[in-house]
């Protein structure tokens, strides 16, 4: 027995000099699995799990080994986190020991894909089966109400996602009301207890408007319980609206295609289910406002548009007056130049009567020394056959008259 002490450093890195010395088979092998937990951090390099039915090893691919991997296998494995789990794939690489944490870990250095694991081809059968039913059709999902009251939330009563869940409704609307049922997410039984929560919500007599479900981030063996039938087929019966929550952006459940409404996360939930009140609030002023505004405004509207008809108006008047004024200005004149014309014309006739009625006036005759005979009653003589004897006679003449007895 050696009394030599090392440090946690010194004994790792003698488990590794034997680990690589020893292990020269194992410098370049292919092993194959399925991949759990993956993750590409910012500097490119990934970090997953591959495991088979019985185990499990931690694995490292760095980013300037991407280049090695199958085209195939880049175009599934986006770098996301998530992005590529349940892909089955054979990995060329050679077995460490990463100092800091004192776990050995694969390294590999080409990838090529074997399968769809597992868990992938059930997920791919039960997600065909189910749309065939008409379960995720587009038809049937109900729109979330604009401002409900109660906000239901299935999901664990511990850590984070049930902590950021409620300061974000709170936050956005103080006096919502919430309640949890508490139910496990993970495991064996966790699809039955999702299933009793939203259960619980259609028979309870505090029915909320809304009713979240969901959890955390997680590989994709962590979200299978939301990949249950049975947890598929609750949610789309649900008489509740259901938004799903379960996991990161880039993860996808049955849950979520079942669900009336998919968040990308927990929070985008919450932020999805209400309003925020003090938005709401402003709203609320600014139409009272406009409400106030809105008859003085109307009235000012009328005003001018009756102060621009009556221009128009007036403007209209005065031209169909100009008008009027114009065509009686030329009647005038045409009748002053008929009436002018008539005078003349008439004048000229006058004068032409005058002229004629003097050249019968017999006074007319008696001036050129012609003389006229009257009888006792004034007629004129012009026939000696009508003079009896003894008849008085006048006789006119252009400077007197002289009385006769006819014999």
């Amino acid at each position: 027995m050696s009394d030599k002490v090392y440090s946690v450093t010194q004994l790792n890195k003698s488990i590794r000099k034997v680990l690589l010395e020893r292990s020269a088979s194992l410098r370049d092998v292919w092993i194959e699995g399925e991949i759990s937990g993956w993750k590409v951090y910012q500097s490119g390099h990934a970090y997953f799990t591959l495991k088979d039915a019985e185990s499990q090893i931690s694995c490292v691919l760095f980013a300037f080994n991407f280049a090695n991997c199958q085209k195939a296998f880049l175009e599934k494995a986006r770098p996301d986190a998530g992005a590529a789990d349940g892909i089955k794939v054979q990995v060329r690489g050679e077995l460490d020991l990463y100092l800091p944490r004192g776990s050995y870990q694969f390294k590999i250095l080409q990838v090529r894909i074997a399968g769809v694991g597992d868990l992938m081809a059930k997920f791919n059968e039960l997600k065909e089966k189910l749309a065939a039913e008409g379960l995720f059709d587009s038809a049937r999902k109900r729109s979330l109400p604009f401002l409900p009251h109660r906000i239901g939330i299935v999901t664990s009563p511990t850590g984070a996602v049930i902590h950021d869940m409620g300061t974000v409704l709170l936050r956005r609307f103080p006096n919502i009301e919430i309640r949890l049922f508490p139910a496990k997410v993970q495991g064996d039984g966790a699809a039955e207890s999702i299933v009793r929560g939203i259960e619980y919500f259609q028979n309870s007599e505090w029915r909320p408007d809304v009713l979240i479900v969901g959890r955390g981030g997680g590989s994709l063996e962590d979200l299978w319980a939301f990949n249950e039938e049975v947890v598929a087929r609750a949610v789309a019966a649900s008489n509740v609206p259901v938004i799903s929550a379960v996991g990161h952006e880039v993860d996808f459940t049955l849950c979520d295609f079942a669900a009336d409404v998919r968040a990308p996360t927990p929070s985008a939930a919450a932020e999805l289910a209400v309003p925020v009140h003090a938005d709401l609030a402003a709203q609320v002023e600014d139409l009272s406002a406009r409400l106030v505004r809105a008859p003085r405004a109307a009235g000012e509207q009328r005003a001018q548009t009756l102060d621009h008809l009556g221009a128009r108006l007036s403007s209209a008047l005065k031209g169909v007056a100009d008008r009027i004024e114009a065509r009686i200005s030329r009647a005038s004149d045409r009748i002053l130049a008929s009436i002018r014309a008539a005078g003349i014309s008439a004048g000229h006739r006058l004068e032409n009567a005058s002229a004629r009625l003097e050249l019968l006036n017999p006074e007319s005759t008696l001036q050129r020394g012609y003389s006229i005979t009257l009888s006792a009653d004034g007629h004129v003589v012009s026939s000696a056959a009508s003079v009896a004897k003894g008849d008085i006679l006048e006789t006119r003449f252009k400077d007197g008259s002289v009385h006769s007895v006819a014999s």
